[in-house]
């Protein structure tokens, strides 16, 4: 078996159908592409198929299917029999690592050694994952974030023994199935977005546990607040508007002094000179070649239209 380009994929496979799965599923399925499941649980296929038929109108709104209702959706109780013919793996079961090491041998046995294996796991890294495997080189982390039929992100990367080309070949396969993938440049636990959600999480719950604000006072200055900048941008891109016609380098002028109380995780950290350097390097790439005037322009736009669609869901 030959491996396909990443934009010519006919049929994949998802083993596991809990929520990532079923929005992967749907997700494949908007694109044109064949999804042979497979999940142990009772009443999967049902469950499935209802959680498809749930999420298609918001595909077709989306623009990403213009079908009337999901076609190519198949159900097998076997591993085995849901792989056969699959140019791509999708695997999303529970997050027990003895569970998906067992997982990823058995799908690997049963599959011809191109086609990549991806894995959802929230967690664990892939050089664990893949380490029993007979082909390690194809198996890689594909991190989605719920629901992933509708939110495009995809932490990217591979274990200790995966293929650069098979981390180049699933880039291009998330991009063309419409999500924004991400690379990571080395393995660590928990990835990237978990990482920064969890510090923000750690931080919200100290703030009650001082009385320092309410729960939901606390939720309201995230969404009425940053949460609303975060939809458009990163902490990198925000710094860089921060500084005004200096962009980045004026902003680390301003607020890259380390404060006191370094104990406090409020605190700015300080940056050495070589960071400095590395962040300011990076800021043609974060301003995606837009001077600040058109970013702030497309900033405003968006936090209009973003506020005009979600007004009356917060009041």
């Amino acid at each position: 078996m030959t491996r396909p380009k990443p934009d010519k994929v006919k049929r994949a496979a998802v083993i596991g159908c809990g929520t990532i799965g079923a929005g992967w599923a749907a997700l494949f399925l908007a694109r044109g592409i064949e999804v042979v499941a497979s999940d142990p649980a009772p009443e999967a296929e049902a469950r499935l198929r209802a959680f498809v038929a749930r999420a298609w109108p918001a595909l077709r709104d989306l623009g990403l299917t213009t079908a009337a209702e999901p076609k190519g959706l198949g159900f097998a109780e076997d591993v085995e029999a849901a792989l056969e013919g699959a140019e791509f793996v999708q695997e999303n079961a529970p997050e027990d690592e003895t569970l998906k090491v067992a997982l990823f041998v058995r799908m690997d046995a049963a599959l011809p050694a191109e086609v990549p294996i991806a894995s959802s796991t929230s967690a664990f890294l892939m050089s664990v994952l893949q380490r029993d495997c007979r082909h390690p080189g194809r198996c890689l982390l594909g991190h989605p974030f719920n629901p992933p039929h509708l939110v495009p992100l995809v932490e990217v990367a591979g274990g200790d023994r995966t293929d650069p080309e098979t981390v180049d070949w699933a880039m291009a396969f998330y991009r063309a199935v419409g999500q924004h993938p991400i690379r990571l440049k080395r393995e660590i636990y928990r990835h990237v977005a978990n990482r920064l959600q969890s510090v923000i999480w750690n931080e919200a719950v100290s703030l009650v546990e001082r009385s320092v604000a309410d729960p939901a006072d606390i939720d309201a200055a995230v969404a009425y607040g940053p949460g609303l900048r975060w939809a458009l941008m990163g902490p990198f891109l925000t710094h860089h508007l921060t500084g005004g016609e200096g962009g980045l380098a004026k902003a680390l002028e301003m607020f890259g002094a380390p404060q006191e109380g370094a104990d406090d995780p409020a605190m700015r950290r300080p940056l050495s000179p070589e960071l400095k350097a590395r962040l300011l390097a990076a800021q043609d790439a974060i301003a995606g070649g837009r001077s600040i005037a058109e970013l702030e322009a497309a900033r405003d736009r968006d936090l209009v239209a973003i506020r005009m669609a979600i007004g009356d869901a917060k009041d």
